[in-house]
């Protein structure tokens, strides 16, 4: 577009939300930022006066996702680029996560996105363009050990948002399912709960441990220009690896996948639907 992009952006205060409102900002345009809190967004107010409005707001409350969605809206006239990015980990076993704690963690990490969703569509529609970016993980093609919640909410928000880009392209709207690996978000201190340890699952936990100290987590800012030259696609994907890393595991977990697929079609293919 010709004319600066307004952005709106959930979970803006810190890690990629922060990282894509900076960039957003950078290159002239205006953004929306909201999270919980937004006190960690007021340097940045402060250094783009009347380009960027913060405020706060639960995606996990529908009523104020409408409330703040709209005013999203009101604040410059439109949206062009909607990031759902506000997330939270919950982080134990199957096993030992709590029915509170399960459906607190999807109300924010499934449901939250599809508010802001349904809240946007009809502005973008009336608009006649928009783009949503919904940010999932690299890893939400399956589930993992100690983060299954975290990877089921991801794989929902995927499947439902690949649906919605097929319901609303018609109307100028895109769909992008961007699926970042690990970033230095915050999401193992602030954006973690964590369930009550089972002692069965002590080896498992130590094997885990191990695995996880080899790998380092990025910048997010270093995702930020990915972002910037996905929304100036014409045509965008409907979806995305954020990273060269998590682009080969992800690749290395298709090849996996396909190769169980393979060694078991012969049972597959003994029924007939």
């Amino acid at each position: 577009m010709s004319e600066a992009r307004v952005w709106f952006i959930t979970g803006a205060s810190r890690g990629l939300g922060r990282a894509f409102a900076e960039a957003a900002l950078a290159a002239g345009e205006r953004v929306v930022g909201v999270a919980r809190d937004v006190a960690p967004l007021a340097d940045l107010v402060a250094r783009h006066p009347g380009r960027l409005v913060a405020y706060p707001m639960d995606v996990a409350d529908r009523e104020a996702v409408l409330a703040g969605v709209e005013r999203a809206f009101a604040a410059f006239g439109r949206v062009d680029v909607v990031v759902n990015n506000a997330g939270g980990l919950l982080f134990g076993m199957v096993e030992e996560a709590t029915e509170e704690q399960i459906r607190a963690h999807l109300d924010v990490n499934l449901f939250g996105a599809i508010w802001v969703s349904q809240a946007v569509v009809p502005h973008l529609r009336e608009q006649g363009h928009g783009h949503i970016l919904q940010v999932t993980s690299m890893g939400s093609g399956g589930g993992y050990a100690s983060v299954g919640f975290y990877g089921a909410g991801k794989a929902a928000l995927d499947s439902v948002s690949h649906a919605l880009a097929m319901e609303v392209a018609a109307f100028g709207i895109k769909v992008t399912v961007v699926q970042p690996g690990g970033y230095q978000t915050g999401l193992f201190t602030q954006g973690t709960t964590v369930t009550q340890e089972n002692p069965a699952y002590a080896a498992l936990r130590e094997e885990l441990a191990k695995t996880w100290s080899e790998s380092e987590d990025a910048d997010p800012a270093t995702a930020a220009p990915v972002i910037m030259e996905l929304v100036d696609l014409p045509e965008p994907p409907s979806r995305l690896i954020v990273g060269s890393r998590s682009y080969d595991l992800v690749q290395q977990m298709d090849q996996a996948r396909t190769a169980e697929y393979q060694a078991w079609e012969s049972l597959s293919r003994k029924a007939a639907g």
